[in-house]
């Protein structure tokens, strides 16, 4: 399932949503101008490597640098491949505009951030001795995703099912595509544990960076009575908090 549009209302421009796609972009064409050797020690700096927190010596010897766990960050910035940007991405543009109106440019921007240092922290407590550098946004965009579920479960989503060479249009409530969405993860990672998942996907940071959206989404959600003071046309345009129609 491919998702197309989202029928969630936003009632400003979304900068902090494009300040993020721009940012992974320009770090991705960077990534593009580095040579293979440069592109290589890039990569074990910025990007997460879990057996450098949580082998024993010498490769979990962080020498006592505290700038040695800058990669929970910064590996949420950086791409494998043309595909990798582009899926999260278009993904964060989907969903990010919705959750970004609704938190505020200060929240959405800790949440952000913080959905994706833990999706990087579970990621590496699951894998705790592998040596293969993890990067990529989708961690955040999970937590993103979640809180897209808690603030607009019955919004209307158009997705696309590619059937062999057909390719079909169906409209679902976000909590069914999500919920899916989240389900196969689940199993993914499960499979994972027991050594029998393939592809190299981090599946367990994209459930943490869920998990992460459900519980600072719930806590950062404006009360009802507090939420939007200034649309008092909310609901009568067809465009409910919850994502009714």
């Amino acid at each position: 399932m491919f998702p197309l549009q989202t029928t969630a209302p936003i009632r400003s421009p979304p900068l902090v949503t494009w300040a993020l796609i721009a940012g992974n972009c320009g770090i991705f064409l960077f990534q593009l101008s580095l040579a293979p050797e440069e592109m290589e020690l890039f990569l074990l700096q910025f990007a997460l490597v879990p057996a450098r927190y949580f082998a024993p010596p010498p490769l979990g010897d962080l020498g006592g640098d505290p700038l040695a766990y800058l990669p929970f960050f910064t590996n949420m910035f950086l791409h494998g491949g043309w595909l990798h940007l582009l899926l999260n991405m278009w993904t964060l543009w989907l969903f990010g505009p919705a959750v970004e109106d609704r938190l505020g440019t200060i929240r959405y921007i800790v949440f952000y951030v913080c959905a994706g240092v833990f999706a990087s922290y579970t990621h590496a407590v699951f894998n705790p001795l592998s040596t293969v550098p993890a990067l990529g946004a989708s961690g955040a965009i999970a937590g993103v995703l979640a809180c897209f579920l808690l603030f607009y479960p019955w919004a209307q989503l158009i997705i696309l099912v590619p059937i062999l060479f057909l390719p079909l249009f169906f409209e679902v409530p976000a909590f069914v595509y999500v919920g899916l969405w989240f389900l196969m993860q689940l199993v993914q990672g499960m499979a994972d544990v027991f050594g029998r998942s393939t592809g190299g996907i981090a599946w367990w940071a994209h459930i943490g960076g869920f998990v992460a959206g459900l519980v600072l989404g719930a806590l950062l959600m404006s009360s009802r009575p507090r939420l939007r003071p200034y649309c008092a046309d909310e609901g009568a345009l067809g465009f409910q908090p919850s994502g009714r129609t």
